[in-house]
């Protein structure tokens, strides 16, 4: 996650009446707890907040990062082979691609990526049926970001 993009996530929570905010993206998990106490994490175990007795005080705010594990899903996963703009239609009045069962065959246009003005053709490399579409329309895909999931 952006460094800017943490930073104000903490200054909105620290101006709220929000306790506690947890966010989790496709590069990571950020859990956002405004309180007294201190926040405790331990890797594969849930996170604990252990507040203090007493006086309300202006709240400190802690942020924990946390590494999300990979998805795990039964088939193939076709991954972005470039940072862009992830389409599932050649234009925004146009069919789909791939839905979400349809058969798919090694080769086949299923997506297209937009990268400095180009569009590029993602094609499924493995023949099957699509399980998951794991990317919205218009949103932004890194390099190696699994798109699909096909069966």
């Amino acid at each position: 996650m952006d460094l800017r993009k943490l930073k104000t996530l903490i200054d909105l929570v620290s101006d709220s009446n929000v306790s506690e905010l947890e966010i989790t993206e496709a590069e990571g998990k950020v859990r956002i707890v405004k309180g007294g106490g201190a926040v405790v994490h331990t890797y594969g175990q849930p996170m604990y907040q252990q507040v203090q007795q007493g006086q309300p005080q202006a709240a400190p705010v802690a942020a924990v990062v946390e590494p999300v594990a990979e998805v795990v899903a039964i088939g193939h996963t076709v991954k972005s082979p470039m940072v862009g703009t992830f389409y599932r239609s050649s234009s925004p009045g146009a069919k789909a691609f791939a839905e979400i069962g349809s058969v798919v065959k090694e080769g086949e246009t299923i997506c297209i990526i937009e990268a400095m003005k180009i569009l590029n053709e993602i094609e499924a490399d493995k023949s099957g049926t699509v399980s998951k579409i794991l990317c919205e329309n218009g949103q932004a895909v890194e390099y190696g970001q699994p798109l699909f999931i096909i069966e």
